[in-house]
């Protein structure tokens, strides 16, 4: 990090200190005000809680946020929570929190817990679904492994979508940003049908024209469009009994990519010597300036790319009181199918391309006892259920006019209108019991306990063989299947050089206890403190991604993490300020890198620490003037990591990190990816009282975010770690109690943010050139919101 760098992050970190010590030091002089900030309700611990009393660290944001911040799926909250990293990439997606996620492999289950009404979404793709009616989003950070489960050892995003209400409510929500053609409509209806029933009906639509051009094809990208409709309904027949039941289905789709080429320079062509990968088309035949490598929202590809993605979830959830205990019962069913076309050598000419076609059914069944709240001790408890079952299939396919076949003096022409089609199944039932109980050992303290068991079985399928296009029946070709394991290093069933094939077979059966424990003192009314240390485990699994028979199983990771933090509501209740110290330690965590040529590779890193800083509150400034303030540090480090994929040359640039006899590379030492050791964002809100007819108030919101600099490369290749960056979004608008309308901007700033690189398939292999894509995020866009509601 540069001096400017270091010298622009530590000023934005004294900021939110700043403002706190003038807001203390103008209110010791202030009248006492009559009212202060309104309480925040979460259900991180299973119950309705307040936010300052639950000893986590952890970010809201409710539904007036979500809309005022046209937030409309996952990846736009990183910019409003510090540590909370999210990106697509060419075939998965993936999501972060404190350094710590899932990588590209449709055999991983995600680290980040992601819980809709009680239920887990525990697949990458579920990840892009669109948001629908949400009442509040809660990022919990750090292992959330007892009342959340196994597979939440870096943190949980618990969304909680809005209930049926009795009395009538209809709100409909109209955004319009005009320079990519993006339009997003909401409507709901909630209300009573007889005394005891009450439903609500929730409808998205979203059409978009896209931010990318893509010169070659002359339009733009990603041109999206999504549905979605969720019906709820609650039965309340006694004041003993609360039943609800949401019906969900949800329909998106996109034409073409946010990536582009942002690097292409040559480094040891087989064509020539000085030749990047623009000049070794042009040898082959194509126009020059077929790739285009600035960073510039242009790209150039020429397959007719898409992602058609189908969720369906049901959910039933029942609260019934005995006595004075609360049973719960939660059950989910959640499917989905996707297919997807990627043009996956990311550039305008013919090399190769993937499709990918994966479906999903998952049942859970929870049930949840909650004794009532006592002076003396509560617990919660209860027992966990969840089988799925998934089947993966993609083909890596050379066209009949690839460029491979102009390559090598013609040597790869056999590989021209032929496929490496891979099978992946997987099949999982697990069980798990899980307590949690609070001590109230006196009036200031507060003992909490708890732990969960997991056992799971897990069953694993990948095979992969060489196809003919042309039939999609297994190669007659001799020389295919050679040269797909020669040269691209996918073993298949086919090839001599594989005596073994490619049709693996493997099950394990995971057990684990994960306990908890954790001190509360509260020093008064205004402030608690409290202390943690807490278990993760996140089971094994098996590899879908990977072209070769070595790497298949990986191993379970398990993490250990201690937490000191302090939450406190001061002056009058008109400032929250909280505090969190965090480390935890992981054993074996699951890494999925590039392998260098077509496929990636999952290995477990024998040791990693991520340790660091959570600081956020509210102050209410003034009747009128709201502040919120966050922000992060984090130091991620690999401790024992020497058995990494390496980034394309690194053998060259970087000898003392490989080693030739495994082919591996060390990265101990290094931090991971998506690691910025600083994160914040700040937001204002103003509402002054006017009298324009239908309109009570004029409203300006500004939000803030930072980010230091951070490697976004998936091999770690120290040519991305990316700059510092900072967005500004911005808000105005008049409200009434029906009526709002409002202009916005977003990412004012114009940052060009690259959200994850990889080196171009076969770039280095084949054309032995250094040739990077990016996906690249919005840049600057405006747009107008109306919104009715009665």
């Amino acid at each position: 990090m540069s001096n400017r760098q270091t010298k622009n992050t530590r000023l934005i970190a004294l900021i939110p200190l700043t403002l706190m010590a003038s807001a203390i030091s103008n209110a010791l002089h202030a009248e006492e005000q009559d009212k202060g900030l309104n309480v925040v309700t979460v259900t991180a611990q299973k119950r309705p809680q307040s936010a300052q009393e639950t000893p986590i660290s952890l970010n809201v944001l409710s539904a007036e946020q979500l809309i005022e911040g046209g937030i409309e799926k996952i990846d736009d909250l990183q910019y409003k929570v510090p540590n909370l990293q999210m990106s697509e990439t060419g075939i998965s997606t993936q999501m972060y929190i404190r350094g710590i996620g899932t990588g590209n492999n449709q055999g991983f289950e995600q680290s980040v817990g992601q819980y809709i009404d009680g239920v887990y979404y525990g697949r990458q793709q579920l990840i892009r679904a669109p948001f629908l009616d949400l009442e509040r989003v809660e990022v919990l950070k750090g292992p959330q492994s007892i009342l959340f489960g196994k597979n939440s050892i870096a943190g949980a995003l618990n969304m909680i979508s809005a209930k049926p209400t009795d009395d009538l409510e209809v709100k409909l929500d109209f955004q319009y940003v005009p320079e990519f053609g993006a339009t997003e409509i909401t409507a709901v209806v909630s209300g009573g049908i007889t005394d005891t029933l009450s439903a609500r009906l929730a409808v998205r639509d979203y059409q978009e024209d896209g931010f990318v051009r893509n010169t070659f094809r002359d339009r733009d990208e990603v041109d999206r469009e999504e549905q979605a409709i969720r019906a709820s309904f609650r039965w309340v027949p006694t004041d003993e009994v609360d039943i609800t039941l949401k019906i969900e289905k949800a329909d998106f789709f996109g034409n073409g990519r946010q990536i582009e080429i942002i690097q292409d320079d040559p480094f040891a062509s087989p064509i020539a010597p000085s030749f990047n990968f623009d000049d070794t088309l042009a040898v082959l035949g194509h126009p020059d300036g077929i790739i285009e490598s600035d960073l510039n929202f242009e790209r150039q590809a020429d397959d007719e790319e898409f992602s058609d993605n189908e969720l369906t979830n049901i959910t039933l959830t029942a609260d019934f009181e005995v006595g004075e205990y609360t049973l719960t019962t939660t059950s989910g069913l959640v499917s989905y199918e996707f297919s997807e076309l990627c043009d996956c050598d990311f550039i305008a000419a013919p090399v190769f391309d993937a499709f990918i076609n994966e479906e999903y059914e998952q049942f859970s069944q929870e049930i949840r006892i909650t004794s009532p709240i006592s002076d003396t001790f509560d617990w919660v408890g209860g027992l966990f259920y969840q089988t799925s079952d998934l089947d993966f299939d993609d083909a890596i396919r050379i066209p009949t006019d690839s460029i491979l076949g102009l390559i090598a003096g013609g040597a790869l022409a056999p590989l021209r209108g032929q496929a490496a089609a891979r099978r992946y199944e997987s099949d999982s039932d697990l069980w798990a019991a899980f307590f949690q109980g609070r001590w109230y050992l006196n009036e200031n303290w507060i003992l909490t306990v708890g732990a969960r068991y997991t056992s799971e079985e897990k069953t694993g399928f990948r095979e992969i063989n060489i196809i003919d296009m042309a039939t999609n029946a297994i190669t007659t070709s001799p020389a295919a299947p050679a040269l797909f394991d020669a040269v691209f290093a996918i073993q298949n069933e086919q090839s001599p050089f594989s005596p073994d094939g490619h049709s693996l077979k493997g099950s394990n059966d995971e057990g684990s206890f994960t306990p908890q424990i954790n001190l509360q003192y509260q020093a008064n009314e205004n402030v608690m403190i409290y202390g943690s240390a807490v278990t993760g485990f996140k089971a094994g699994g098996f590899d879908a991604r990977a072209n070769n028979t070595a790497s298949f199983e990986f191993k379970e990771e398990e993490a250990t993490s201690f937490e000191l933090g302090l939450k406190s509501t001061l002056l009058d209740n008109t400032l929250e300020a909280n505090i969190a110290f965090y480390r935890t330690d992981y054993d074996n965590l699951q890494v999925s890198q590039f392998d260098g040529v077509l496929g990636f590779n999952v290995g477990n890193a024998k040791k990693t620490v991520v340790q660091g800083v959570e600081v956020d509150g509210r102050w209410m400034i003034s009747d009128e003037l709201t502040m919120s303030y966050a922000f992060a540090v984090l130091d991620h480090e690999f401790k024992d990591f020497e058995n990494g994929n390496c980034y394309a040359f690194q053998s060259i640039t970087d000898p003392g990190s490989f080693d030739a006899a495994t082919g591996l590379c060390n990265y101990t030492g290094k931090s991971g990816q998506y690691t910025p050791e600083f994160t914040a964002s700040l937001g204002l809100d103003w509402a002054k009282p006017v009298d324009l007819g239908i309109f009570d108030y004029f409203r300006a919101t500004v939000g803030l975010y930072h980010s230091a600099e951070q490697n976004v490369d998936v091999n770690l290749n120290p040519l991305y770690d990316i700059d510092a960056y900072t967005k500004l979004d911005a808000r105005i608008s008049l409200e009434g109690e029906n009526w709002t309308v409002a202009l916005f901007g977003k990412n004012i700033t114009d940052e060009q943010i690259l959200t994850y690189v990889g080196n171009v398939p076969l770039s280095a292999g084949s054309f032995g050139t250094n040739t990077f894509y990016g996906f690249v995020d919005r840049p600057a866009s405006y747009g107008v919101q109306l919104s009715y509601q009665y």
